[in-house]
């Protein structure tokens, strides 16, 4: 996130969100989003494929057809620009680029964007109205945004309007991603990216390479590593004979389960790392058994940047051990003696070697914690970004021209299958799905489908349905909602046994990022005799 949390509770006065379910997969945000529409008048605008529960409070909601969110956010800023709503300040004295960016974005009229995304021509109006108009705007989006064919390209055109906007740099604004897990925001800062070291220092610059080839006493490869679906295609080629698994479940969260499946059990090696045995640790050849958050110390940094102490609550049970102590005497075995007295020890080495974290320690983190970057040990941490300037100095408009989704509905498979989370279940269900109330909440899985659509197909509330892609098919209730349009279905990936992602496309992938397409697969519903 560019700015903080607390931002959306009392200063932002308007709300932009954008693929993203917040009440049900970040409610802590939700309720303070739903807190400052009501208490404080902010206006809310919601874009979403499926009805979802703040759509109910907006001033203007669009559900347009999964994978329209370029033509969705273009038509956004078309009406921006021609009716003369731009930040002409901010965009002449801050960014880089308009002009080519203007020409792209100059036929996505309304009444142009309308039938591509399904969303009246003016209620794309009234949206770009309320957030180009506002005091001080935030954009919000999550997975919904970011799991398609052409993520990255969704990314830029949310950047595109902030800096249109000259939303960015000042309290209550901001392009602000909503993180799907605890910690995925530290992950990525401590360099669990296959093309950076910590903080984003890439590994194809000598320089970054020469600081952590003197720290670690080793010499360092330039070439860029493997997204985990790159992993998993490599591993089915035969191209990859050994994974280890940290805390992750490819066997339900991936998409192309069957894909997946052969993959791993072509490796020659399978080492899984976790708390309990998951369906991808039971394929494993060595599985070692890690500890909770509760039973760990370190740190925690979380969607706004804020580097956060974890302490111990539990000993360890059993014979779990710390992730770190797992990983160094592994290491040690294979040949590079790794040894860190405690956690502290190994945050003094991160912040040795990462300039964002530079001024942290685990003294100043007493309290609430800090942001970052905090790159002194006396400097206050980072709650806002870009306030003055961004890190290549200029903002970079991008010329984006929106782009179909890989697979599109035909007459074989004729509607849109998206899938997503619940309120009740997290992840693939390996924690959520062990706690007795939350599982009673959700049991099982359901397919959302409109009572339109069920009615021509004979289905009725309750019955189970068959789900069929090009991939596979699965077989589970069917729940009759007018959440979702006629043409669109949705279901949920946390359950094995019915899981959504034996349907989803595992063949393309987001050029940029390598992030496959979850949220858009042709697909059919049939009545099950």
């Amino acid at each position: 996130m560019t700015n903080a949390i607390g931002e959306l509770e009392k200063d932002a006065t308007a709300i932009f969100l954008i693929g993203t379910n917040t009440t049900e997969n970040h409610p802590v945000i939700g309720y303070k989003i739903r807190k400052n529409v009501r208490e404080n008048g902010a206006k809310l605008i919601v874009a979403d494929p499926r009805e979802i529960e703040l759509a109910g409070i907006a001033d203007v909601y669009m559900q347009f057809r999964p994978g329209t969110d370029v033509a969705l956010l273009n038509g956004m800023m078309n009406v921006i620009i021609n009716e003369g709503l731009l930040d002409k300040e901010f965009v002449e004295t801050r960014t880089e680029a308009y002009e080519a960016f203007a020409q792209v974005v100059e036929k996505y009229t309304p009444e142009y964007v309308s039938p591509i995304t399904g969303v009246p021509a003016e209620d794309i109006r009234k949206a770009a109205r309320i957030y180009a108009e506002a005091e001080r705007a935030s954009i919000c989006y999550a997975m919904g945004l970011t799991q398609h064919s052409t993520g990255t390209d969704n990314v830029k055109s949310c950047c595109n309007l902030a800096l249109l906007t000259g939303n960015l740099g000042k309290p209550g604004t901001g392009v602000n991603p909503l993180r799907g897990q605890n910690n995925v925001q530290g992950a990525c800062d401590m360099g669990a990216l296959p093309v950076v070291f910590t903080a984003y220092q890439g590994v194809g610059i000598e320089a970054n390479r020469e600081k952590f080839e003197k720290a670690w006493g080793v010499k360092l490869s330039g070439q860029n590593g493997l997204t985990l679906t790159a992993a998993i295609n490599k591993a089915h080629h035969g191209e990859l004979k050994a994974l280890l698994v940290l805390g992750e479940n490819p066997m339900v969260s991936d998409p192309d389960l069957d894909h997946v499946e052969d993959a791993l059990d072509n490796l020659e090696f399978l080492m899984v790392q976790d708390i309990f045995l998951t369906e991808t640790a039971q394929r494993a050849d060595v599985v070692f058994p890690g500890v909770t958050f509760a039973e760990k110390e370190g740190t925690f940094t979380n969607t706004e940047r804020r580097v956060q102490r974890v302490r111990k609550a539990i000993s360890n049970r059993g014979d779990a051990r710390q992730d770190y102590e797992i990983l160094c005497e592994l290491s040690t075995r294979l040949g590079y003696p790794m040894s860190y007295s405690s956690p502290e020890e190994i945050f003094e080495e991160i912040r040795t070697l990462t300039p964002s974290y530079a001024g942290i320690t685990y003294q100043r983190l007493e309290g609430k914690g800090l942001h970052w970057p905090c790159p002194t040990e006396d400097h206050p941490g980072t709650p806002i970004l870009h306030k003055e300037k961004f890190n290549r100095g200029l903002g970079l408009f991008h010329a984006i021209e929106f782009q179909e989704a890989a697979e599109l509905p035909d007459a074989e498979y004729p509607l849109i299958l998206s899938t997503g989370r619940s309120l009740f279940h997290y992840h693939t269900g390996t924690m959520t799905r062990r706690a007795v109330a939350l599982d009673l909440h959700q049991p099982e899985n359901e397919i959302q489908v409109n009572p339109v659509t069920a009615a021509k197909l004979g289905i009725m509330d309750g019955e189970m349905a068959r789900v069929v892609t090009r991939r596979g098919s699965i077989e589970l209730k069917a729940k009759l909602t007018d959440i979702v349009k006629e043409n669109v279905i949705f279901t949920f990936f946390h359950f094995s046994e019915a899981a959504a992602n034996m349907l989803t496309n595992a063949s393309v992938l987001d050029p940029v990022a390598g992030i496959p397409e979850y949220k858009v697969s042709a697909a059919r519903l049939e009545k099950i005799s």
